[in-house]
């Protein structure tokens, strides 16, 4: 990742804001209760600063944090250590700081499975804990999540366009989305960081042209792309993948799985956290980018045994005949209004 100077090195580096912002994240984002098994877990590449900082929120509020810290693995989604896995089956809620995130893994799918609330915060740090949790309006972002949500399942059909090429549509499907449904009272399920929403698709309608011309992670030997990473799409499919070296280091990623379900586009994301203005190289934010989109390749629910991400930026976007988004900026009356009280720049 690129860090920007002054944000990395000092362990007082915004010392008040990240116990500001780790406060808010154990109260409003994700709020625990009294007596709560929190079990918190990073790799080797977290950010220490900001696993302490949870534990002691979440010990203030009277939940019982237990921190968990393994070294890193080669990818996400793969079976973590044996203790990590079977801590997740104890803890009532999972806070993940890995940047090799266990989301989709069989550890994440056990966990959920007997109720513990999972939150994917991969790869986080203080700079990034301080301006996408600690500093936007929260209720205003999941207002704006559900909004999405709720306008994009309306239609019948989302077109996609951006100034790199981006040229795509695809069909909704009405059966929804539970990842953006309020979630069950008794627990099981995963909670990303606010920011972000969207809509089910028929994956095999997926047709066009995608290029992702912000970020694309995994594989590690990518993530802010200096070039754009051009993707033909048919029936849901990647056919070809075009552009320089970072799309050829993309396709013999894909190709290194041997699935077909690998090259499958997966899920379609709406991006607009207002702390989020450019690609930092670190998924959880960088498919938070204001105004962007973010589509997923490899379906684990299919099988895949692969799953990365990619972020459009200046997207133009249409629910059936009505723009909602033009060139990374909502137009939208009631998603304007919405980004005015997160506060978003220039709304």
């Amino acid at each position: 990742m690129e860090l920007a100077w002054g944000t990395e090195p000092r362990d007082g580096y915004l010392g008040p804001e990240l116990m500001h912002a780790a406060h808010k994240l154990v109260t409003e984002m994700r709020p625990l209760e009294p007596g709560q098994d929190v079990l918190i877990t990073a790799d080797s590449l977290a950010d220490m600063r900001v696993v302490h900082a949870t534990a002691g929120a979440a010990l203030a509020v009277g939940a019982v944090p237990t921190t968990v810290v393994y070294p890193t693995q080669p990818e996400p989604m793969q079976v973590p250590p044996g203790p990590v896995a079977k801590a997740a089956l104890g803890a009532d809620v999972w806070i993940d700081f890995a940047v090799a995130y266990q989301l989709y893994s069989p550890a994440y799918h056990a966990a959920i499975d007997g109720g513990c609330i999972y939150v994917c915060l991969t790869g986080m740090d203080v700079d990034m804990m301080v301006r996408t949790v600690g500093r936007p309006d929260y209720a205003a972002l999941q207002r704006m999540a559900a909004r999405l949500y709720r306008l994009s399942q309306a239609a019948d059909t989302v077109r996609v366009t951006s100034p790199a090429g981006t040229d795509m549509a695809m069909a909704v499907d009405k059966a929804g989305d539970s990842f953006w449904e309020p979630p069950p009272a008794e627990g099981g399920f995963p909670q990303m960081l606010g920011g972000q929403s969207g809509f089910m698709i028929h994956r095999e309608s997926v047709e066009g042209i995608l290029v992702f011309d912000g970020a694309l992670w995994p594989p590690s030997a990518l993530g802010v792309l200096r070039e754009p990473v051009r993707l033909s799409i048919e029936e849901g499919y990647v056919k070809e993948i075009e552009g320089g070296r970072e799309a050829a280091a993309f396709s013999r990623w894909l190709a290194g799985f041997e699935h077909p379900e690998a090259y499958l586009v997966d899920h379609a994301c709406y991006g607009f956290n207002p702390g989020v203005n450019r690609p930092s190289g670190r998924i959880l934010e960088d498919e938070r980018v204001f105004g962007c989109m973010q589509f997923g390749v490899g379906a684990p629910d299919y099988g895949s045994p692969a799953h990365t991400d990619g972020v459009v930026l200046d997207p133009s976007v249409w629910l059936d005949d009505v723009q909602i988004e033009e060139k990374g900026r909502y137009t939208h009356p009631k998603l304007v209004e919405l980004c005015r009280a997160m506060p978003a720049p220039g709304y």
